[in-house]
């Protein structure tokens, strides 16, 4: 599910953004996480696509690919989902056999459609570094 991907992807640019030298392997990042390796590197690659991280391979782990605060959480958003997929897609086939079936998917899709865009120009004023702040302000002392 694109939620718990985005989730964790911010969780991986936060530790790198914040881990003493910049850099951490997957298994680093998964212990964080509390997943296995594997999801982190997937995700990882993901990233790494975006234009977010770097990684190396081996023993160097990754990094961020530019500071945090050029990294807005809609470009998170836009790295984590799939093909462009709609976040809220319409149940494939209603019946065309009723006025309901054939006008429901119209009716949502400009409902959806609208969500989706208030979503992403929310992200889009949050930054990795802007988090980073709030999570300094947050640890126990």
């Amino acid at each position: 599910m694109v939620a718990t991907r985005f989730a964790v992807a911010i969780h991986i640019l936060l530790l790198l953004a914040t881990e003493p030298g910049g850099q951490a392997t997957s298994g680093r990042l998964a212990e964080s996480v509390g997943t296995n390796p594997v999801v982190i590197r997937r995700l990882a690659g993901q990233l790494a696509r975006a234009g977010l991280i770097r990684i190396r391979r081996g023993p160097g782990g990754a990094e961020l690919a530019r500071p945090a605060a050029e990294i807005t959480l809609a470009d998170v958003w836009q790295a984590m989902r799939r093909n462009g997929l709609p976040l809220l897609p319409i149940h494939r086939a209603p019946s065309r056999g009723d006025a309901v079936g054939r006008a429901t998917p119209a009716l949502l899709r400009d409902v959806f459609d609208a969500a989706e865009t208030a979503l992403e120009e929310r992200l889009s004023t949050v930054t990795v570094e802007q988090l980073c702040q709030r999570l300094e302000v947050a640890q126990p002392t």
